[in-house]
């Protein structure tokens, strides 16, 4: 029997789907290329001994990406998404070339900034959102979502081979390769996609600023990344004691982790979008992540057992990644899409960051079971939180 033509991609909407996911994976590669391999390539370099130093290098990225998505997201509602995206990626290639061309760890901070303030994600984000209908847009953001981890799981594989034949400067330059890669998808590639019509009366950004639904969605991916940051924290050392692995073996338990909670996670979003049940999935994917971070504690004493965990944890994190900024679009004003993601992403920044201090301190005070009972509240809460979004109208 053949699908439903409402759920099949057309020729363009295919197309900008697997050029943006190309592009994003392509530039969050060149993101992810650093962690595994940067706190120890560092210490050759002045100021790689302090780890603070190293640690704020790191970090830069996050902090000024945190401050520039709502300009660059209102920008593209502004001037449209392709030219913000292109300026966006200029900046990630020229902070990129500065961190392969310094032998110091200030310039390399100063060229990490530069990247993060090619703040793009919410631009691109909201132009994969202008190029799909809203019956198939979920399944284009899960594309986004499979891209990113697929771009997670090659890093760790990719980094210390590149580290080791060409030294940090030789993954700046591939991080910096891998953004022209980015402009050339963006800049000939992508399909044009025509503007979002206007919806009567102009949207002010303060109906963005104050609107309940996006603020619970905002909520979200901020709990969502937070708690995936802590669980880093912890989850590698684990796996390095109760699995006997070495940091540079960790892939083979990643690779497969995150291949096989795909597998679980495209049918989940097929049938919210076949039966338009984005609300509800989303509210089982936050009510299955509560049960995965109370199950942690005790799974994680086990290899396979803690490895089945982090596949459940995966499930779940891949779903809300694909239906949270694909809602975001939908409660949206048409015409300050952008602006939304903007704040969207700025959400997700802000637990980026904070997932990782929190994580830390955590650790110190209870040990790895503190992270996770500390991450089942957290998303206890969220389900509360998540509970009172209201029915959407998926016509718009």
């Amino acid at each position: 029997m053949s699908r439903s033509p409402t759920l099949a991609l057309t020729p363009t909407e295919r197309r900008a789907s697997i050029a943006l996911a190309g592009l994003f994976a392509a530039r969050m590669l060149g993101l992810f290329l650093l962690l595994p391999v940067f706190a120890v390539a560092a210490v050759g370099l002045p100021g790689g001994q302090d780890p603070a130093k190293v640690g704020l290098a790191m970090g830069m990225y996050g902090l000024t990406q945190a401050f520039m998505q709502i300009p660059f997201g209102l920008a593209s509602d502004r001037f449209g998404r392709r030219p913000v995206v292109l300026t966006g990626l200029l900046l990630f290639v020229a902070g990129s070339v500065l961190c392969a061309v310094s032998d110091d760890l200030f310039w390399i901070t100063v060229g990490r900034a530069i990247q993060g303030s090619g703040a793009i994600s919410a631009a691109v984000t909201a132009w994969l959102a202008d190029a799909t209908r809203p019956e198939v847009r979920t399944r284009a953001m899960a594309m986004v979502g499979g891209s990113i981890g697929l771009s997670f799981a090659v890093s760790l594989v990719a980094a210390p081979l590149i580290v080791g034949a060409g030294g940090l400067a030789g993954l700046f330059w591939t991080i910096a390769l891998l953004g022209v890669v980015c402009l050339v998808v963006a800049r000939w590639v992508v399909p044009v996609v025509p503007a979002a019509p206007k919806t009567g009366a102009a949207a002010k950004p303060s109906q963005v600023l104050t609107h309940i639904d996006l603020l619970r969605l905002n909520f979200g991916v901020f709990c969502l990344h937070l708690i995936q940051v802590a669980m880093f924290v912890v989850v590698p050392p684990l796996f390095i004691r109760e699995g006997g692995l070495t940091s540079a073996e960790l892939w083979k338990v990643y690779l497969p982790v995150i291949f096989g909670s795909f597998i679980f996670m495209v049918p989940a979003i097929f049938v919210a979008e076949k039966h338009r049940a984005h609300r509800g999935m989303l509210r089982t994917a936050v009510a299955g992540l509560v049960l995965v971070c109370a199950l942690l504690p005790a799974a994680s004493h086990g290899f396979y057992t803690l490895a089945f965990a982090l596949t459940g944890f995966f499930v779940m994190f891949n779903i809300l990644e694909a239906l949270q900024p694909s809602l975001v679009s939908r409660v949206a004003p048409a015409e300050l899409k952008g602006l939304a993601l903007g704040f969207y992403n700025t959400s997700q920044a802000a637990g980026l960051f904070l997932g990782g201090a929190l994580g830390g301190s955590l650790v110190a005070y209870g040990g790895p079971a503190a992270v996770f009972w500390a991450a089942c509240a957290l998303s206890a809460l969220w389900l509360v939180v998540t509970w009172g979004l209201r029915p959407l109208n998926l016509e718009h």
